[in-house]
């Protein structure tokens, strides 16, 4: 075993390192990303420190040190990056988001029902109860059901 250790290169470390990001990618719990960071800070000592300290209980050492302290570090100083992002209301909800913007009527409404053309996007539409839309009139998208906006003429 004492061999293996011996052996231990900067490319062993940065190796090391890059094994545990790609398990990161994997797992997402922000652990053995720190580990991967002090495996890279290990191959930084070994390249920079003097023989006597650099053998391979000296990389160990410090490697084991460092990847405490990075742990620590994890997930007291960097804990509100691990929690979980809200997603945002209107994501992937396309009809909500168009609530609030304005369009143009294509074509008469008949029967409360027509088309509007919202950005560069025609849409099928509803007016609002009791709304008449010719057109040409500026709407404003009140809300939306299903893959309809739900419109009213913009005052």
């Amino acid at each position: 075993m004492e061999q293996i250790f011996t052996q231990l290169t900067v490319w062993h470390w940065v190796a090391f390192g890059l094994v545990l990001l790609g398990i990161e990618m994997l797992t997402g719990t922000f652990d053995f990303l720190m580990i991967a960071i002090a495996a890279w800070a290990a191959a930084v000592f070994e390249w920079l420190a003097p023989d006597t300290l650099s053998g391979w209980q000296g990389q160990l050492v410090f490697f084991a040190v460092a990847a405490v302290i990075m742990v620590v570090f994890g997930r007291t100083f960097l804990a509100g990056l691990r929690g979980r992002v809200e997603e945002h209301p209107t994501l992937n909800k396309r009809m909500a988001s168009l609530v609030g913007q304005r369009g143009q009527a294509t074509v008469d409404f008949a029967a409360g029902n027509g088309r509007v053309k919202i950005g560069d996007t025609v849409w099928g539409a509803e007016a609002v109860e009791g709304e008449t839309i010719r057109q040409g009139d500026a709407v404003v998208v009140e809300g939306a059901r299903m893959n309809t906006a739900i419109v009213r003429r913009a005052g």
